[in-house]
């Protein structure tokens, strides 16, 4: 890997490039339907999951004991109320008159325009929601807990991410804020934790939640624009005025961004505010989301960057060697999402120079046509200057209130977070991930997706002969 930014060694590698990592998949996660229609297709998951394999990543990582989160878990940060409507919600029930009102108060089920058009629910009441809630949840308090019990640098869980949720409402597809949850997590052993959000949307449920805490910094790089003649891009917050209250004033910090937004551009800010920000607040644990609908081509965002540009940020955080967890978030061209998710994985083993740029055979590679079967996919050159003073505006605004940071918060008495404590550092990870499922890069209990297993059982050389002989028999 070239050197990016600070290129700490970690205690565990005696250099900048490699890193101890763990990694949570959880193949339930992927059969959730939102509708026909809907922009959200949690399959993406299952897809950057299948490339992740297929290029042999798996091998450098340890993988984390699938667990979904408890109800009583969920309660930490979301009201009962909000938590029991969640389970006990289902698409049935919610025509019963007083619980469908329930459920429209908290944006459940809530249709935007024409209740006919299963689309038009950002949040819809769809079969398995209470268990979709717990599996992404589970999966993020897993991999926070990874890193707090020392045991690995960079956790990665590309299922969680949902960061509109808010305590008691569902918001702009998520339901369940495992954010706010990891986060939580990490203050049981960390003084302070930097969140950074580069999805195209503005981050506003954990904003909202942390912005009045000192322990906690959120950074959200976004796409703002409220001048429209329709509605503003969604959530519509995130102004650069928006600083945080109280103990928590000026530890939040927004970059509201314009549309078209490309590699250089993006750049040209995430690094200068984020070396500020890192020598300011000087972490002790990172989460990163990292939605991908910020890439060239998403169906929803309105930004141009490369999966190289997007992956450029996890690169550059990384290279701190603070403890850094993955998630992911938005992302609404599938290929595109699987495509980013699976090249940020090798960035964080080390390998993104190692795995070829042809996608290969792995039962999803039909998605890959249109960007010629490759992982990285083209984005057109845009004409025009590259000096942008709105870029340098961006900057400096979001500058002058770093500047305003006071110095690192150091905890004391009942705030004190405590050391490590009773983690059973084994009971995280997958202990049937034995050196010849490693050897043969797949983890025969946890990996179960359908198109997975079928290509383990014909093997790539004659798949094709495989369905011939199937369409005989049937």
């Amino acid at each position: 890997m070239d050197t990016e930014g600070h290129s700490l060694p970690s205690a565990s590698c005696g250099d900048g490039r490699k890193r101890r990592v763990c990694y949570y998949y959880d193949p339930g996660v992927a059969n959730v339907d939102y509708g026909a229609n809907h922009n959200m297709v949690p399959r993406r998951v299952a897809m950057a999951h299948a490339l992740v394999e297929k290029y042999g990543l798996l091998a450098d990582m340890e993988r984390l004991r699938v667990r979904p989160a408890t109800e009583a878990e969920l309660r930490a940060f979301h009201d009962d109320a909000y938590v029991r409507l969640l389970r006990d919600i289902t698409p049935d029930a919610y025509h019963d008159g007083d619980l469908r009102d329930r459920a429209r108060a908290c944006g459940v089920g809530v249709p935007e325009t024409d209740e006919t058009d299963a689309s038009a629910y950002d949040n819809p009441v769809i079969d398995g929601l209470w268990d979709y809630c717990l599996r992404y949840a589970g999966g993020s308090l897993a991999a926070a807990r990874a890193l707090a019990d020392g045991s690995s640098d960079i956790a990665i869980n590309w299922s969680g991410g949902m960061h509109h949720a808010c305590r008691g409402k569902a918001s702009g597809f998520c339901y369940v804020n495992d954010i706010v949850l990891a986060i939580q997590e990490l203050l049981e052993h960390f003084e302070r934790v930097l969140y950074v959000d580069i999805d195209v949307h503005h981050g506003d449920g954990v904003e909202e939640h942390f912005k009045r805490e000192s322990r906690v910094m959120t950074v959200s790089f976004h796409l703002y624009d409220i001048d429209r003649d329709v509605k503003p891009f969604f959530p519509g917050t995130g102004k650069v005025e928006d600083v945080g209250e109280g103990d928590g004033k000026y530890y939040t910090l927004n970059v509201p961004m314009k549309a078209g937004m490309d590699d250089e551009r993006y750049q040209q800010l995430f690094r200068p505010i984020m070396d500020e920000v890192m020598e300011k607040f000087v972490p002790d644990a990172v989460v990163l989301q990292c939605g991908a609908d910020s890439l060239y081509g998403d169906r929803l965002g309105e930004f141009r960057l490369s999966v190289k540009g997007h992956a450029g940020c996890v690169s550059y955080l990384r290279s701190f060697n603070v403890p850094l967890l993955l998630l992911g978030g938005g992302g609404y061209t599938v290929n595109h999402v699987a495509s980013c998710w699976c090249y940020e994985t090798a960035v964080a083993v080390g390998k993104e120079k190692e795995i070829s740029d042809e996608i290969p055979f792995h039962g999803y590679e039909h998605y890959y046509r249109d960007q010629g079967y490759k992982l990285h996919f083209t984005v057109p050159k845009k004409n025009g200057n590259k000096k942008d003073d709105l870029i340098d505006k961006i900057k400096q605004d979001a500058l002058m209130n770093l500047a305003m940071l006071k110095p690192p918060p150091t905890t004391v008495g009942e705030h004190r977070p405590s050391k490590r404590h009773a983690i059973n550092v084994k009971a995280h990870y997958d202990q049937n991930q034995d050196k010849e499922a490693k050897k043969y890069r797949w983890c025969r209990r946890e990996d179960d997706d359908p198109m997975e297993r079928l290509h383990r059982l014909c093997g790539e050389a004659d798949r094709y002969d495989f369905f011939t002989e199937l369409g005989k028999r049937k």
